[in-house]
């Protein structure tokens, strides 16, 4: 049996502009144009009574004063198609033509079939190399106390694009690989990043050799400016005949042309290749070695500072003969105003700050092994979401004042969502332990429910908001990554989960103090209470499953 295909706002809001320009042909070229017919809606207090709008200063557009025609009204009350919403009411208003959902109908099909909402819409094929400039070795293995934490920002997005890519069926490789219990990789796997790591002993210096010698040869060497250099200095041309080692250069900018790459510097130019880029190479070539290249993309997450020096690493790459399509995901500064502080302070700060919090609130019982695991992701939970909240190229402000602390309760980030993803599993603890009890029977298959009972406006909104977009909002980096061109920097939109998880709780927190969903145990009250836990249930998987996308587990209690 088929799976149903699930209903989609993207599908909803293209076949609506298909009807109201009773348009049936040539889709792809007016799909642009559609987008604009349209608003979804999403405030609590709009979506009272409409779910989409169609404004005046549109229906003007298409139609003589405005006045929409009977057929067209007709015909978008009886849409149908793949993933398209089922329609309800519709209504000429003096802000324009409003639309409703049949929301008893919208209920069933995603709760009844809750599955393909909780993963992105799309599986692709292909090879993705995550490369992270910050932890690459420079004279010695970076350290917590070297890592800066505009750095830190680059590693925390670089692990949530690699888990988002991943979820979306490539195959994703990260560089590069740190030794083996390094106090980095430590200090990564408190913050739940699993970086990949060699032996101690291990050495990459044929690669190195290799690259060097493709260098060498590379088409794109100028030996006229080599020779040039070494006139300069006044050294004899018949020393390289005597085994003096002879620096190469690489005309940068000529690699740029021929390639017709977008987006680079104009600045690159000719460049000395030294032994660190050697080292980068090297990581980059072994990470690469089993990537089948008609497939390959290689995203280089890095600072705004380090921007050009990754660029010039980016096109010796391709002049030493890598086919790999490249792009850089450039991330902006991290301040904290009035205090140097590097990526081991910080985080330590912030673990005094929760801990700190969480006896404030819960007292004497903040000890032992399972609270230092909470409080462990709960740090982890408020650094991630204070560095990946803001969209990546725009700088990022800490408040990294002792006193200021962290706090266990209202919307400010990870601690207010891992807080309200507790609630759930607190509610459907008490649920299952009243089933134990005799007091509350097993939730029924939703096609024995009645979701009309579902009126409460937070109800419509957590459905129409959250569960039905989820699964698009999953597939955009990689639809972002399919249709790219050729330019150098390609915007992820990094910060998207992290938002979304945000408002969630804000609207889920406002909606759960408001209803009690655990009712008397009365049997003409079950209905109502099965459809709401159904709702809350599929609720409960998305943020395990957005959660799962920033490598945080979620946490039973709080």
């Amino acid at each position: 049996m088929e799976e149903a295909v699930p209903f989609s706002i993207v599908s909803t809001v293209k076949a609506l502009s298909g009807a109201l320009r009773r348009d049936t042909e040539h889709d792809a070229e007016i799909s642009r144009e559609r987008e604009k017919l349209w608003f979804k809606e999403s405030s609590a207090k709009n979506l009272r009574n409409r779910d989409f709008l169609s404004p005046n200063t549109v229906l003007t557009t298409l139609y003589s004063g405005g006045e929409v025609p009977s057929d067209v009204l007709s015909g978008i009350r009886s849409l149908r198609g793949s993933g398209v919403l089922p329609m309800g009411a519709t209504e000429l208003t003096a802000e324009g033509l409003r639309v409703c959902v049949d929301r008893c109908a919208a209920f069933r099909g995603v709760l009844c079939g809750i599955t393909p909402y909780l993963r992105p819409a799309a599986q692709r094929q292909g090879c993705v190399l995550i490369n992270c400039p910050a932890l690459h070795t420079k004279q010695t293995v970076p350290s917590p106390d070297t890592l800066a934490l505009g750095q830190l920002r680059t590693v925390l997005i670089a692990d949530h694009l690699g888990a988002q890519l991943r979820r979306q069926g490539y195959t994703v490789s990260f560089c590069p690989a740190l030794p083996q219990d390094s106090d980095i990789v430590n200090f990564l796997k408190t913050l739940g990043i699993d970086w990949p790591t060699v032996p101690v002993s291990w050495t990459n210096e044929d690669r190195e050799e290799k690259m060097k010698k493709a260098l060498e040869n590379s088409t794109y060497r100028d030996r006229e400016m080599e020779r040039g250099k070494r006139r300069s200095r006044g050294e004899e041309i018949e020393g390289e005949k005597r085994g003096i080692k002879e620096e190469v250069r690489i005309n940068l900018k000529q690699v740029v042309q021929d390639e017709n790459l977008q987006g680079y510097d104009p600045s690159l130019g000719t460049c000395t290749v030294q032994r660190e880029a050697l080292c980068h190479l090297a990581q980059l070539d072994s990470a690469t070695a089993d990537f089948p290249v008609p497939t390959a993309t290689a995203l280089h997450v890095t600072s705004c500072q380090d921007e050009f020096r990754q660029q010039q690493t980016a096109m010796l790459w391709r002049a030493a003969g890598a086919t790999a399509v490249q792009r850089l995901v450039i991330c902006g500064p991290v301040k904290t105003p009035g205090v140097q502080m590097n990526a081991a302070q910080y985080l330590q700060l912030r673990k005094a700050q929760m801990k700190e919090a969480s006896e404030m609130k819960y007292g004497d019982q903040v000890e032992g092994q399972t609270w230092d695991d909470i409080i462990r992701v709960m740090t982890s939970a408020t650094v991630r979401f204070e560095l990946l909240s803001t969209v990546h190229t725009s700088p990022v402000t800490l408040d990294v004042q002792r006193d200021s602390g962290v706090s266990t309760k209202g919307p400010r980030g990870g601690v207010f969502v891992m807080y309200n993803c507790a609630r759930l599993h607190t509610l459907f603890s008490s649920y299952e332990k009243g089933v134990e009890q005799g007091l509350y029977p097993e939730i029924p298959g939703g096609t024995e429910l009645d979701f009309s009972a579902l009126k409460e406006e937070g109800e419509w909104l957590l459905l129409f908001n959250y569960l039905i977009p989820f699964s698009e909002l999953l597939d955009q980096s990689g639809q972002i990554l399919d249709h790219e061109g050729g330019t150098a920097r390609v915007n992820l939109r990094t910060e998207q989960v992290c938002r979304f998880l945000v408002s969630l709780s804000k609207d889920f927190s406002s909606y759960y103090n408001r209803v009690h969903v655990l009712g008397e145990p009365l049997p003409h009250l079950f209905n109502q209470m099965f459809c709401r836990l159904l709702l809350l249930r599929a609720l409960r998987e998305l943020y395990h499953n957005a959660l799962d996308s920033l490598n945080l587990p979620p946490i039973p209690q709080l």
